[in-house]
Parts: C-alpha cells; sequence; structure tokens
C-alpha cells in the first residue's frame, strides 16, 4: 500500500502559531510520517506513479490544496477541496481544543477528560468529512485522515 513520505505545510500567509498549535502540528506530522496509507486511484486509464508520496498541503483561494509528489519529485497528483464542508467542524475543533488546552491548566483530571472526549469526537466528524472529500481522489485509512485533519485546522485557523 502506498504511503506518504514526507509533508510540507503552506503556512508562509499565517500568523506564528501558539505553541499548544505548534506542538500539535509537530505531532500530527510525526505520527502521520510514521504509520499513514495514502493511495491515489487510478483515473481515466492513466498510470498512477508508485508511493511513497511527498505531499504538500496549501491553502489557497479558500480551497484546500493537495500537491502530490514521488519521491523523484515527479507531480503524481493535484487536488483541490473546497473549504466549505470543513468550516464548521475545523471551528467546533478548533474552540474545543482551546478550552482542553486552558483545562489541562486548572481543571481536574474528571473535567479534562469529558473536554478530551468532546473533542475527540469532532476530530473524528472532521476526519470523516476528509475521508468523503477526498472519495476518487485519494484513499485515506482512518487513523490518517485523523492527522490530516489536524493539519487542515493548523492551516485554516494558523496561529
Amino acid at each position: 500500500m502506498s504511503r506518504i513520505s514526507q509533508i510540507e505545510l503552506d503556512d508562509s500567509n499565517l500568523p506564528p502559531p501558539t505553541p499548544e498549535i505548534e506542538q500539535e502540528r509537530k505531532v500530527a506530522i510525526f505520527d502521520l510520517i510514521e504509520d499513514n496509507s495514502f493511495v491515489l486511484p487510478k483515473r481515466d486509464e492513466r498510470a498512477v506513479p508508485d508511493g511513497p508520496y511527498h505531499l504538500g498541503l496549501a491553502i489557497r483561494e479558500k480551497r484546500l490544496v493537495f500537491d502530490v509528489e514521488t519521491e523523484k519529485g515527479d507531480k503524481a497528483a493535484e487536488f483541490h477541496l473546497s473549504l466549505s464542508p470543513f468550516r464548521q467542524v475545523v471551528k467546533d475543533y478548533y474552540q474545543i481544543c482551546e478550552s482542553y488546552f486552558n483545562a489541562v491548566k486548572t481543571l481536574p483530571p474528571s473535567q479534562i477528560e469529558t473536554i478530551d472526549m468532546a473533542r475527540r469526537g469532532i476530530h473524528n466528524e472532521g476526519s470523516r468529512v476528509l475521508q468523503e472529500r477526498l472519495d476518487g481522489k485519494a484513499e485515506v485509512d482512518t487513523d490518517t485522515a485523523r492527522r490530516l485533519f489536524t493539519l487542515i485546522c493548523v492551516l485554516h485557523f494558523g496561529g
């Protein structure tokens, strides 16, 4: 099965991330590179370049851009996804993450756990939306979708 071997975020138009967001990004990238599944389906009878792939993620003109290259630097695919289906779930995820980061500093473990369960639920919803939007463009497993969704949140909200 194909996979992503390198990922690059184009966050050049974003303010510097908060320490918490930076940590989320680092963990998501590390986990994604360590274990992921990313398959480009055959389209229009064209051969699909073999992975592993280098993935560039960016937001351009209110669209999420996936720029996929082979390890040799050859273009494998590029697709653009509307951000509209992500807007509410990204906003909800960002807000619950903020609550979680604040709770960790002051609340008892039982309340932190409750917020974390809500955070995981929203995260699952975001990864489901991503998998739906990638249908026909790329096949990813649930864990890969979850990590990519985290990176989408980082790109969408910056710091």
